[in-house]
């Protein structure tokens, strides 16, 4: 029983005296950061950080029956061991009943402008799939192309580098991981969700041939953030078949982002293309219809309707995606028009706190067949801290 007190004791010092600060939602995406990089940068001199983030939403689509999920709640922990080395984990539940590790790496301070870091780590593609915390984004949802291109939430295990330029306004990272894998399971590559179902999550990857992932960021002009993100490599195949052609395929993608701030208004696009070889083969091998290039873009726009002295915020959105996962095929694959989908998302984010946030928003859907597209409701809870 003491042994127990004791425990929670240093439990509940942990959680008071090293929980990460409230979060300010910095409007300029100059200053932006993720839960990762706000723990890596806290002001502790060593111990644990805590914080978390988490989502509970309500889906109505036109003509069925509406969902409500407690999406996703999300514990982060963060340990300083010394001025240079940092570990920083996070622990995902989905839909309740679902657990996963989202992130676990450690990073070594090599220089200002240098860091080491290994583990499981987020993929550096566009910008939902590093800033997804429900307080960073418009929508109740995350776009659709971070969902079936990019695809979010997208993380492997690998090793590389980051780090900033300050004096030329450019952040940079640089990673070799595991890749996607060609056979998930029972789940091939294809379909309307592209290479998602590929996504091996850090558990019991499988690794047969190196991905490289590396993007920069530039934020020299006031209000103006602007990134370049590429990703090189191939699928990962299992022993038994990795000689057998079609038994993986090539990827290289580019993703082009850019989000922009000045008072009241806010603006954000995106563009992901992903090129992919041998597509031919693996089809005819695991009778699928993964398309031979992928491509997406969006637009947004916002402003905020309450007065730049108030601390709370509501923001009026409209964000435009147009999105195609089979926006080339090879051989004699039919090309799904139904694939080639666009959305538009017209809702308000009202921040009623930092950290917190109420949603609501209309998705008016289509695709090149015109049929089979529903339109939805979302409302949705955000908290972020």
């Amino acid at each position: 029983m003491r042994r127990i007190f004791l425990a929670v004791s240093v439990l509940i010092t942990a959680f008071a005296t090293a929980q990460t600060a409230p979060d300010s939602i910095p409007t300029n995406p100059q200053n932006q950061q993720n839960a990762a990089q706000r723990i890596l940068s806290g002001n502790i001199n060593s111990g644990v950080t805590v914080g978390g983030y988490g989502e509970i939403t309500y889906n109505q689509p036109e003509g069925k029956n509406g969902e409500l999920d407690v999406q996703r709640l999300v514990i982060l922990f963060g340990y300083k061991f010394n001025d240079k080395v940092q570990f920083v984990t996070e622990i995902e539940f989905e839909h309740v009943q679902e657990v996963f590790v989202e992130q676990a790496f450690l990073q070594y301070n090599l220089s200002d402008n240098v860091n080491l870091r290994g583990g499981l780590m987020l993929v550096p593609m566009g910008i939902v799939n590093e800033y997804h915390e429900p307080t960073t984004f418009n929508g109740v949802e995350r776009p659709s192309i971070d969902g079936s291109i990019v695809p979010t939430t997208w993380r492997e295990i690998g090793a590389g580098v980051s780090g900033r330029f300050n004096e030329i306004s450019l952040g940079y990272q640089a990673y070799i991981f595991n890749g996607f894998a060609s056979v998930n399971g029972s789940k091939v590559l294809g379909g309307s969700n592209g290479l998602r179902n590929g996504r091996q999550k850090g558990i019991q990857s499988t690794i047969n041939t190196p991905n490289f992932a590396a993007k920069l960021d530039y934020y020299g002009l006031p209000g103006l953030r602007l990134g370049l993100s590429g990703y090189f490599g191939r699928t990962q195949a299992e022993d038994d078949v990795d000689m057998v052609d079609g038994s993986d395929v090539g990827i290289s993608m580019i993703g082009l982002d850019a989000r922009y701030a000045y008072q009241r208004f806010t603006a954000r696009g995106q563009f992901i293309h992903a090129s992919l070889s041998d597509t031919e083969a693996y089809n005819t091998l695991y009778t699928t219809d993964l398309g031979s290039a992928l491509q997406g873009y969006y637009l947004e726009a916002a402003y905020n309707l309450l007065p730049v002295t108030k601390q709370q915020q509501l923001y009026a959105f409209a964000r435009y995606e147009d999105y195609d996962t089979h926006a080339s095929v090879d051989g004699t694959l039919v090309k799904n028009e139904s694939y080639d989908r666009n959305e538009w998302t017209l809702g308000l984010s009202y921040k009623i706190a930092p950290g917190a946030v109420v949603k609501a928003d209309y998705q008016i859907k289509d695709n090149a067949t015109s049929t089979g597209a529903t339109n939805q409701l979302n409302v949705g809870l955000g908290v972020w801290f």
